[in-house]
């Protein structure tokens, strides 16, 4: 049987932030790359046993599986099941996976899947396949599920808040939106990854893509000014 956990409140956050006080008469540049307060949701949960914690989760990870998948970025529902179960889907070579039937029940079940990183497969069966994981996990090893309104409701009472709970405790994340320009930008790296894997060199600025940019290079080389 899978452990049971329940989802309670998401609120918003942002990731460290590197910024700089902006002196009088110039400014100040920052790397985007290290600039930080990249939103984060804090998303709480209670387990059976009573226990309590809170995931912290990057916004980009919805984008992400967007991207991977193919997930309609309006699909809220599947791409949150899909992150709040992936996190349990064991590793091939977990070693406790034989001192745990739901584990070793899951790794059976999806030893012949492929994953984002096989090469040749279509979207619609990399997602089929993923969507599997999640029915597995949430059989044999981990079921998220909301709390009930009533509970949260009075959770909130109990603590004097003046907020009214929502059907859906994590309301706060599907009223967001994905920005498509940024799934574009991630599934058109993991194309160029997915194709060059044997590569060393990574995505940048100015490691580019293949025709990524009309005239630029794909070295690093300057390909203006000499």
């Amino acid at each position: 049987m899978p452990r049971i956990v329940q989802t309670w409140d998401a609120e918003l956050g942002y990731s460290q932030a590197s910024i700089e006080q902006r002196p009088d008469g110039g400014r100040v540049d920052i790397d985007p790359a290290t600039f930080g307060a990249e939103p984060m949701w804090g998303i709480w949960m209670t387990g059976e046993d009573g226990s309590t914690g809170v995931a912290i989760i990057p916004h980009a990870v919805w984008e992400v599986r967007a991207a991977e998948y193919g997930i309609d970025s309006d699909d809220w529902d599947t791409l949150t099941d899909v992150v709040l179960h992936e996190i349990a889907i064991p590793h091939p070579g977990d070693p406790y996976a034989g001192h745990d039937p739901g584990r070793e029940a899951v790794l059976e079940a999806i030893r012949d899947l492929p994953t984002v990183d096989t090469p040749g497969v279509s979207e619609t069966d990399l997602l089929a396949a993923h969507l599997e994981r999640i029915r597995l996990v949430k059989e044999h090893r981990l079921h998220v599920q909301p709390a009930a309104q009533q509970d949260r409701q009075g959770a909130l009472d109990f603590v004097g808040a003046a907020r009214t709970a929502p059907p859906n405790p994590l309301a706060p994340i599907y009223e967001a939106r994905l920005d498509p320009i940024r799934i574009a930008a991630k599934k058109m790296a993991l194309g160029w990854a997915r194709e060059n894997r044997t590569r060393s060199a990574r995505p940048s600025f100015h490691a580019k893509p293949a025709a990524m940019f009309v005239g630029a290079g794909t070295t690093g080389e300057k390909v203006a000014g000499g």
